[in-house]
C-alpha cells in the first residue's frame, strides 16, 4: 500500500499541541488530587499509582512545552510539488 501526499499538508496541517497542553494541565491536577484524597483515606498503594501518573503526565508536558516554545519548523509552501515514491 503506497502512500501519496496531496501537496497541501502543510498549508492544511493542524497540531495538537495546545489541545495536549491542556489535557496534560487536566491531568496534573487530577493525579494532585487523586494523591491527596488517596493518601488522607489511607490507601498508600493507590496514591503511588496517581503518583506515577504525575510524573508520566509532567514529563509529556515538558514535551509539549518545549515543542510549543521550538515554533513552527521549516514546511515546504504550496508551490513545492509532492513528493512521489519511486515505483
Amino acid at each position: 500500500m503506497q502512500m501519496r501526499r496531496s501537496g497541501d499538508e502543510p498549508v492544511h496541517a493542524r497540531s495538537a499541541l495546545r489541545l495536549r497542553l491542556w489535557l496534560s494541565l487536566w491531568g496534573v491536577a487530577a493525579s494532585v488530587f487523586g494523591i491527596a484524597v488517596f493518601a488522607f483515606t489511607g490507601h498508600p498503594g493507590w496514591a503511588l499509582v496517581c503518583g506515577a501518573a504525575l510524573l508520566v503526565v509532567l514529563f509529556d508536558l515538558a514535551v509539549v512545552v518545549r515543542h510549543i516554545r521550538q515554533g513552527p519548523h521549516y514546511q515546504p509552501g504550496p508551490d513545492i510539488p509532492p513528493y512521489h515514491h519511486p515505483e
